[in-house]
């Protein structure tokens, strides 16, 4: 039997990539436990890597990465590097992609601002594949829920006086966010234990409350905290200690009912892994960008529902919001308004959840601001 070549579908080609650095100012510097205790200084604005993918057919994606602190040029130029693998692939490929610009720069590792610069591309191709075929991303991955739970965390940073804590946590709760989420670690831990006491009085005892120590506790201390938030009914404590002391973290994990959430400074799928595999928390925190996309993010969960655990993605809503609607079990997607300025649209809360967007793809697009706060700009291939 002979095949007519005219029959033959002949692969889409990416044609175009164009990367971007973008600076998006915070309106106030943020301090969490590291800027108390000296590690950091406050953090005034966070770095954006975005990632455009156009094929030969027209079909056009966008992906984002991002960086706190540091790392914002490192990122751009490790994108800048890599992009050209992309020209002439079929953009169907992702997984192989992912493999292929890993690979294209396996000296520097297989995790941190490696990955974080192959993720922006990760999910442009995402994007462009959903899109292509009309869906949302969570509707092309597989959705199990048209919203998720949400709770605020920027209106509980340490800085904030108590006073101001409890006005932005109603006004969280009255926009329709379910959860609120305080920053614990400080020095003198009497002010961390009467500012949880306090707001969990102001909400009252059916309101979702979660505290974070960003890494700041020794072990004793934590089995100390973690005893005395007992009292507070949390939804979590989370990141008690160093983000790498998975038994540390496995052993507060198995004593105390209160459950431990960490897993948002790893930066590979391999290192959830490890975290996983020492039962080290009961809600995993993975953050696509920081992981490598969703190609790894994807991994990630599948591993976390084969162990029964819980989800709650770190920061990055806007993608976040989607792959929580694609977990088995129900998540906790945290609620940051930082990165609106960026993009044209907002996302929807109500009810205690964020409903998940119907708009083709992410439902993302840029905005003029986020054109004014770009500093560089590499552009690979030609337009279709």
């Amino acid at each position: 039997m002979t095949t007519n070549p005219s029959s033959i579908s002949i692969a889409d080609q990416i044609t175009w990539v164009r990367v971007s650095s973008c600076y998006l100012p915070l309106a106030n510097p943020i301090s969490d436990a590291k800027v108390l205790t000296g590690r950091q200084k406050p953090m005034t604005e966070i770095a954006m890597l975005f990632a455009e993918i156009e094929t030969k057919d027209g079909h056009r994606g966008l992906g984002f990465s991002y960086s706190k602190r540091a790392g914002g040029p490192g990122q751009f130029a490790h994108a800048k590097e890599i992009a050209p693998a992309l020209i002439g692939e079929d953009p169907n490929d992702i997984s192989k992609l992912w493999t292929k610009l890993c690979w294209a720069a396996a000296s520097v590792g297989r995790s941190g601002m490696g990955v974080q610069a192959i993720g922006a591309f990760d999910v442009a191709l995402y994007d462009l594949k959903a899109r292509r075929a009309g869906l949302s991303l969570s509707k092309l991955l597989g959705s199990q829920r048209d919203s998720v739970r949400c709770y605020n965390t920027s209106g509980g940073f340490l800085h904030t006086p108590l006073d101001q804590l409890k006005v932005n946590a109603a006004a969280s709760r009255e926009r329709g966010i379910g959860g609120i989420k305080l920053k614990v670690g400080q020095p003198d831990r009497k002010l961390d234990i009467q500012r949880v006491e306090a707001i969990r009085k102001h909400l009252g005892d059916d309101a979702p409350l979660m505290v974070d120590a960003n890494q700041q506790w020794d072990r004793p201390t934590a089995q100390r905290m973690c005893r005395i938030f007992e009292q507070f009914d949390l939804v979590w404590i989370e990141e008690p200690l160093d983000a790498y002391d998975f038994e540390g973290h496995a052993a507060l994990a198995a004593t105390f009912d209160t459950p431990i959430a960490t897993g948002e400074m790893l930066t590979s799928a391999a290192e959830h892994g490890e975290l996983i595999r020492h039962r080290a928390a009961d809600y995993l925190m993975p953050d696509g960008p920081r992981v490598g996309g969703i190609t790894p993010f994807l991994k990630i969960a599948a591993q976390a529902e084969n162990a029964g655990l819980s989800l709650g993605p770190h920061f990055a809503m806007e993608l976040h919001v989607h792959l929580g609607a694609v977990y088995a079990t129900e998540p906790w997607v945290e609620h940051f308004d930082w990165l609106e300025p960026l993009f044209n649209e907002r996302l929807e809360i109500k009810d205690g959840r964020m409903l998940v967007p119907t708009r083709p793809g992410l439902g993302l697009s840029l905005s003029e601001q986020a054109q004014a706060w770009t500093r560089e700009v590499a552009e690979i291939g030609k337009r279709a």
